[in-house]
């Protein structure tokens, strides 16, 4: 062994001016820092037990709420060639206010008297209508007439036919007669002839009842005649009816024909003027498309086209107008994992970019920089990178935000849990365990009792 005693060593010490081993040899001085490391080890230990409020954190932009506060584009409803701009970018422009001129661009609107032209020929086309109707007018009267003649000419007709058979009747009535004197001067004759042939009469009274006889054969026939010629007639008559009924269908059948094809042109004169009265309509409203307005109070944003004599397509972007009163929000988006501990009116803190601000997501009354809201829409469908959106509107209760933030600045949003302690917060994020859910099933049970409420209030 080396025979070295304490004394030796203390004096190499000195002798050498080694400092770190003499201060090691300092007890005084190691207590000391031994009753630090252990007052800083306590200190650790006890902040493991502190509370640590849970929080979801995402990033995101500020936005409107309203979908009609956001920036919209102002497009060009018809196609043309800028001619004059009106404002620059950045300018305050009230609703109505003209942004740009242009001009048209389609050979068959560039006429400068198309409007007074088509005016011109609508009204020469109302009077061609006028026209038509009156006609339309006449050949229904006319058709009227028509039928009313065709009722006398056949009331005419018919009575005629009437006469025609009561006078074979009457004929007929003659024929019997004349057929029964026959009979009766034939059966006179014949005595009579018998009785001359006896000598009973003489000569004469015989050729008288011979002439009788003639007589009576030759009104028979005649009789006859007049019934064989009265039936010529009833039949003349019958044809002649139905010759009137026949002129008659022709004629009431060329004058509905002319009727119909007269309303005829009246309806396609009608469509006729109706589709240039839309034509009419469309250039007035298309004269007022040259100047593009702006739909809104607001400031000009961005102009999409620039210079003078350039063209615009139908429906294209011209500028970008931001409304001046609008409601912010901020939006932001959470993994599917963390919807279920949103809800309406979780509170959220905000950091705004451009804000200093120094977080403590834990201890959010310890933050500084950060403002209050809570979430107001919650959307239903996922984007296209599998996110779910939020939108976070202020707080009523807590300060307002910054009156200075625009749309589009970046945010950091923290939604605010369950209170844990922080070993146990350490404990979760170590082995990637995802919040509790208390926070949100004492928001859903509080939901609940509130419906619950109000219905037996409505009861």
């Amino acid at each position: 062994m080396l025979n070295i005693n304490k004394k030796d060593a203390k004096r190499e010490i000195e002798e050498q001016n080694l400092y770190s081993i003499r201060l090691l040899n300092n007890y005084q001085n190691n207590k000391v820092i031994i009753r630090w490391l252990t007052f800083i080890v306590l200190l650790m230990f006890s902040c493991f037990f502190l509370p640590w409020q849970q929080s979801i954190e995402s990033y995101g932009k500020v936005t409107a709420l309203n979908p009609s506060d956001r920036p919209q584009s102002v497009p060009s409803i018809i196609s043309g060639r800028i001619e004059k701009w009106n404002i620059m970018e950045g300018d305050y422009v009230k609703k109505g206010d003209t942004i740009l001129i242009i001009s048209e661009t389609k050979e068959k609107f560039m006429d400068p008297q198309m409007l007074s032209r088509t005016n011109e020929q609508i009204k020469n086309k109302l009077i061609s209508l006028e026209s038509k109707k009156k006609k339309a007018i006449a050949l229904e009267h006319q058709l009227v007439a028509i039928k009313s003649g065709l009722g006398l000419s056949l009331e005419k007709a018919q009575n005629k036919v009437l006469q025609s058979s009561m006078k074979i009747e009457s004929d007929s009535g003659d024929v019997v007669s004349s057929k029964a004197d026959l009979a009766i001067s034939e059966r006179q004759f014949e005595a009579q002839k018998k009785l001359y042939d006896q000598g009973l009469k003489s000569l004469t009274e015989l050729e008288q009842r011979s002439l009788k006889l003639q007589q009576s054969r030759a009104k028979l026939i005649s009789a006859n005649n007049k019934l064989a010629s009265s039936k010529n007639e009833l039949l003349n008559a019958k044809i002649e009816l139905n010759s009137i009924r026949a002129e008659y269908t022709d004629k009431i059948s060329k004058s509905e024909s002319e009727y119909n094809a007269t309303q005829s042109d009246v309806f396609d004169t009608e469509s006729t003027i109706g589709k240039m009265q839309v034509e009419y309509s469309g250039l007035q409203i298309r004269n007022g498309m040259y100047a593009i307005r702006a739909p809104q109070d607001g400031y000009i944003l961005k102009a999409s086209k620039e210079g003078i004599g350039e063209t615009v397509k139908e429906g294209e972007e011209v500028v970008t107008i931001l409304p001046e009163n609008h409601s912010l929000s901020v939006e932001l988006y959470f993994k599917p994992m963390d919807m279920p501990l949103l809800y309406i009116g979780c509170p959220m803190r905000i950091q705004f970019d451009g804000w200093p601000a120094l977080v403590f997501s834990g201890w959010p009354s310890s933050s500084v920089g950060t403002f209050g809201g809570h979430v107001r829409v919650i959307d239903k469908v996922a984007t296209k990178d599998g996110k779910f959106r939020v939108l976070v509107v202020p707080n009523p209760k807590e300060d307002p935000w910054p009156d200075k933030v625009r749309i589009g600045t970046g945010a950091n949003g923290w939604a605010m849990l369950n209170n844990v302690l922080l070993c146990y917060e350490l404990w979760r994020q170590f082995n990637g365990f995802p919040p509790d859910y208390t926070a949100y099933e004492h928001a859903k049970e509080k939901k609940d009792e509130k419906k619950a409420k109000e219905a037996k209030e409505e009861y």
